[in-house]
């Protein structure tokens, strides 16, 4: 037991990409690096310009401006630790630390995953049933939904992850990953992690696999309906508004789901999908989502030429 209680103070070795060269190390802190800050800038811009824009306050950018601050968010909380991690010699990390890590990734992932299934339904109202959204999708509403779905992923993570670091950690403390994720840490505990895996894939289910299917079956009735219409103008609109949030969903999905809906999967395919959900789509959700929008563009626009006039007058 005191071994236990040892490695359970000391905390934890994040291998990362210490197994890749120096030069390969220096290289990918370099592409890493410039695409956190093309993430962050990115999310950043779009969430000032719809907040700042009342044209833009309507329940579809409502959301849109809650997942660009939840990108941000949940990119920070694991590419800066892993670039300090390719250039250090320390790759340690407390277990306060790991524990915080773990808590707030799992938090805003599972965050993500709700908010892309309340948007899908969103756009199915918006479709489908025009003549109700804004009774359906009110402005009420869409706060209520949000700040519900935000309480919900605090209270099942914090139980999860609270549940996950109980157990004792006698084996290695090397986490083969860049970040402390829920099974490289299940395979460092001494005990039987059978009870775990079954949460772990429980939260999954509820997280990962019901949104999934709300966006599904929203999608399904959305096809059907632009089917139906008679105006080439009318299907091409509604296909449009909806191929952003398809390939954004495909993306995250894609990834999330290979690497949790699966009993084990290898440390080189955990990093690859890692990068792909933690990185790369938040870098490229601005551009997916709200930059390719003519009402987000227009908005920009105004914006930068009420600053060029600004500067002119002045």
């Amino acid at each position: 037991m005191a071994s236990e209680n040892q490695t359970f103070m000391t905390g934890f070795i994040l291998l990362g990409f210490s197994d890749l060269s120096s030069r390969v190390q220096q290289f990918l802190f370099m592409l890493l690096l410039l695409f956190y800050i093309l993430a962050v800038m990115g999310n950043l811009l779009v969430f000032i310009i719809l907040t700042m824009d009342p044209a833009l306050h309507t329940p579809m950018y409502f959301f849109l401006r809650n997942l660009s601050f939840l990108e941000i968010c949940f990119t920070t909380v694991t590419i800066p630790k892993t670039l300090v991690n390719l250039l250090a010699e320390d790759r340690s990390i407390s277990f306060f630390g790991c524990a915080l890590q773990m808590y707030f990734f799992f938090f805003f992932g599972s965050e993500e995953c709700v908010l892309l299934g309340i948007m899908a339904y969103d756009r199915y109202v918006a479709i489908c049933n025009p003549l109700r959204y804004s009774i359906v999708m009110s402005n009420k509403r869409c706060v209520r939904i949000a700040v519900g779905s935000w309480i919900m992923c605090v209270a099942l993570q914090f139980g999860q992850i609270t549940f996950i670091l109980s157990l004792p950690f006698c084996k290695t403390k090397v986490i083969h990953h860049f970040f402390c994720d829920i099974t490289p840490i299940l395979r460092l505990s001494c005990t039987d992690t059978y009870l775990n895996d079954i949460v772990r894939l429980a939260a999954s289910v509820i997280f990962l696999l019901i949104p999934f299917l709300v966006i599904l079956s929203s999608y399904i009735y959305i096809i059907y309906t632009v089917l139906r219409m008679h105006s080439k103008d009318g299907r091409s609109k509604a296909f449009s508004t909806c191929a952003s949030h398809l390939t954004a969903v495909t993306l995250f999905y894609g990834t999330t789901m290979l690497v949790y809906l699966q009993p084990s999967v290898g440390y080189a395919d955990e990093r690859i999908f890692a990068v792909i959900y933690c990185l790369i789509n938040p870098m490229l959700n601005p551009l997916i989502y709200s930059l390719r929008s003519k009402e987000v563009k227009g908005a920009l626009r105004r914006r930068m030429w009420e600053k060029m006039s600004f500067f002119r007058l002045s």
